[in-house]
Order: C-alpha cells, then structure tokens, then sequence
C-alpha cells in the first residue's frame, strides 16, 4: 500500500510579491478574481486524488488560515485535511524555517503520524495544472528514489531558474540553480534522443525544475539528514550524487508567479479570449471558498477582455483587459485598463455612506470619473472620484509612495487604501 503526503510550501515573507505580501501570506494573496495562490497547488492535489494535505507558512497566516479552514473541509466517508502548519517553537527548534528543506526537516514529526510512504513537494506560488498521480504513476515505474518535475523553456527563461542535465534515460546528472544570462550554460541542452522521444520544442533546449518533487520516504529522511536549508540550492544537488534521481517531463503550461509582474501579466491573461490558464476547464477545476454572492450587477458600462467576479456592482465607463474583484465597486465614469482590482471584503451600507460622506472619505471601489491604467488594487481600497492612476505612458521606477507602490513599471494600492479625490499617479 503506497501513502502520499502532499507538502505545500508556502514561502517566507514573500518580498518579491511584497506590498501584496504586507498583510498576508503569499499563498494567501488573491489571484483570478475570487481565488487564493494556494488554491492552485491543493486543487491539482484534490483533481488528482491526493487528499492529505499540509501548507507550510510562517509569515502573516491568519487570512490563510480562516480560508483553508473555511474551504477545505472533506467529508467523513471520503477522508483527508488541509492543515497549516505554521513556523513553531519546539524544545528542539526555537526559530524561522531557514529554506524550503529547513521547513520540511522542521515537520518531520508532524509527518511521520501519517506513516506516508511517498512525499509529494509542492510550491505555492506557481500556476499550472498538471496530473499528479500521472506523475506519481511514471515516479513508481521509473523506480527512482526522487523524481523532480521539469518543464522545457528557453535559454532566456533559463536565467532565474534551477537547469537539470540529464541523460538519454531521463536520469539527472547535474543541477544548476539560476545561471543567470551570461553564464555558458551548453553542456545542460536537452539531448536530442530525449527532446525526440518527449516532442520537446525546437526553440526550447533546457529542462528546468519546476519546483515539485516526488521523494520516497525513506529518500527524504536520508535528504534531510544534515544542516542543508534549501531544496534547489542544496538537497537536490546533493541527492543527485548519492541517490537515483530522474526528471518528469511535463510540456504544459507553467509560470512561477512570484514575482509581481509575473503575478499581473499571468492574472489579466486569464481575460483573455485563449488564455495560457483556462479557468473554465471542469474537469479540473480550481477550488475556492464558497462566498454565495449574488450575480454581478452590471448598469452600464463597456467590457473588453475582462473578467468580472460575484457580487460586484459596475456603473462605470469601460474595463478593458482587467480583472475585477469580488464585491468590487466602480462608480459612473471610471475607466479600468490593464487593471486588476481584487474587490472587498463586505458591502457598505447606506449608514456606511454617510458617515464616509460625513468623514471627507471616498466609498468603498474606483471613485466617478477616475481613470486607473496598469495597476493593481488590493482589497478594500476607497478610491475618490477624478483621479488618475498610471495614465501617463512613461515608465515607473521602482518606488514608494503615500498610499502606493511601484513595482516593475506596475503602481499598487495597497489594501484599505484611501486615495483622495483628484489624486494623480
């Protein structure tokens, strides 16, 4: 009988998702319009019948937690949890997950309780949708000890991730964490038997780790036997040599979305009319926490490429190659264009608005005849009317503002943010 464990890892501060990050866990942050970043690695592991579950966090895990808690709840006939397990003192650990491995070594005792016979190691900032048990079927074939899912990308792509060398029998020999773009990286080019026999691109000649591991148990526990901290940088470099070790191919599509531009060209692609992720696939559909909204309520106002979530309320202009938000508020006039607005948390009531009335401070939403070009605005955010975010055409250093971040030429507001009437940015 074979036991899988499925490991979420959830990340540290997530700086470079940071001021999305300020308030919450990266794999707590919104994505989609109505989703979580966890969402994506639990529902590949529930499509594929993987229903033993941990997220491991440490940083701001409260939202994260009231949402694991309030979504995932299986039946007593079925079986399986979804379980946070944030960083905790023990007599034998008194501080921070160091790395990935360091947060899987740190749980160990947590795990054994489940007498897993296989691990399987997933991230929690990636989006794809990929056929779990396919991979753990082709991981008992193989025999291997470890097998590490890899995607083929080009050299450019190759930069800021881990490189695997393999030989013609899929076996790694070699593993190069984030060569960089001038780093003479020949000798890791996919062999041609191997890009025949898996139908790889021709303008994609490297196989880069995509983050997820399948470990035998007793593979792991000899993996994390030492002081090494990270997976990419240090375990799987060293297992490489001491143990049998071989790639999963995996051809579809696959983007690491820790990054905040990486974060807003993956979400407002959704809204496209073919997009890379496909959010209307029910054969394996992406789980979330069930709101019971009502329909959007659309008054008048022109969409183009644009999703729009429940319970929202539009009166506007044009949204234009955006995402909106649960709950999401755009008053009479206001243009979105390349925008993804996350919504918010409750709606307001007439008493709500008149004592924002009273208070000088702006509704809940994108205020009347406000224009917000390339940004992101988080939950709860008040916009006044007349103002203009990002319209202007020039490019935005990295900066910080009051009441906004520029992060790779994309502004954010930030939750709760109240943005005056006639703000311009």
């Amino acid at each position: 009988m074979t036991k899988i464990l499925s490991v979420v890892l959830g990340g540290g501060k997530g700086s470079r998702l940071y001021p999305l990050t300020k308030e919450r866990a990266k794999p707590a942050v919104p994505f989609g319009g109505k989703f979580r970043l966890v969402d994506i690695p639990i529902s590949n592991c529930i499509n594929s019948g993987l229903r033993n579950i941990f997220v491991l966090t440490q940083f701001n895990t409260a939202s994260l937690h009231f949402h694991i808690s309030s979504t995932y709840r299986f039946d007593t006939f079925s079986g399986g949890f979804v379980e946070v397990l944030a960083a905790e003192q023990t007599f034998d650990n008194d501080d921070w997950y160091m790395g990935t491995a360091d947060a899987v070594r740190k749980n160990e005792f947590h795990f054994r309780s489940q007498e897993p016979t296989h691990y399987m190691i997933l991230s929690g900032d990636q989006l794809y949708r990929m056929d779990l048990k396919d991979f753990f079927k082709k991981h008992l074939e193989s025999g291997a000890d470890v097998t590490i899912a890899a995607t083929p990308v080009t050299r450019k792509n190759a930069d800021q991730l881990g490189i695997l060398q393999l030989d013609n029998k899929g076996y790694i020999n070699s593993f190069l964490e984030k060569p960089g773009p001038h780093k003479n990286i020949d000798e890791y080019r996919i062999p041609a038997l191997r890009k025949k026999a898996d139908t790889i691109p021709e303008h994609k000649d490297y196989l880069a780790s995509m983050g997820i591991y399948i470990f035998n148990a007793e593979a792991l526990n000899k993996g994390l036997d030492n002081d090494f901290a990270d997976f990419g940088k240090e375990v799987i470099p060293m297992m490489i040599k001491e143990a049998s070790v071989r790639a999963h191919v995996y051809k579809g599509y696959w983007e690491d979305i820790g990054t905040i531009r990486n974060f807003f060209e993956s979400n407002l692609n959704l809204a496209t009319p073919r997009p890379f992720f496909n959010l209307y696939d029910m054969e394996y559909p992406i789980y979330t926490h069930r709101r019971d909204l009502p329909p959007s309520k659309i008054n008048s106002c022109h969409f183009h490429r644009a999703l729009a979530s429940e319970g929202s309320i539009i009166n506007g202009e044009s949204v234009v190659d955006s995402l909106v938000g649960v709950r999401s508020f755009i008053h009479r006039g206001a243009t979105l264009d390349h925008v993804y607005i996350m919504g918010a948390d409750i709606y307001e009531t007439t008493r709500d608005k008149e004592i924002n009335k009273a208070m000088g401070r702006p509704n809940l939403g994108i205020g009347p005849g406000t224009q917000v070009r390339k940004a992101i605005i988080d939950k709860s955010v008040r916009m006044g009317q007349d103002c203009r975010i990002g319209i202007d055409d020039n490019y935005r250093a990295d900066f910080e503002g009051e009441n906004y971040y520029i992060r790779d030429g994309i502004i954010i507001i930030p939750k709760q943010a109240i943005i005056p009437d006639g703000t311009v940015i």
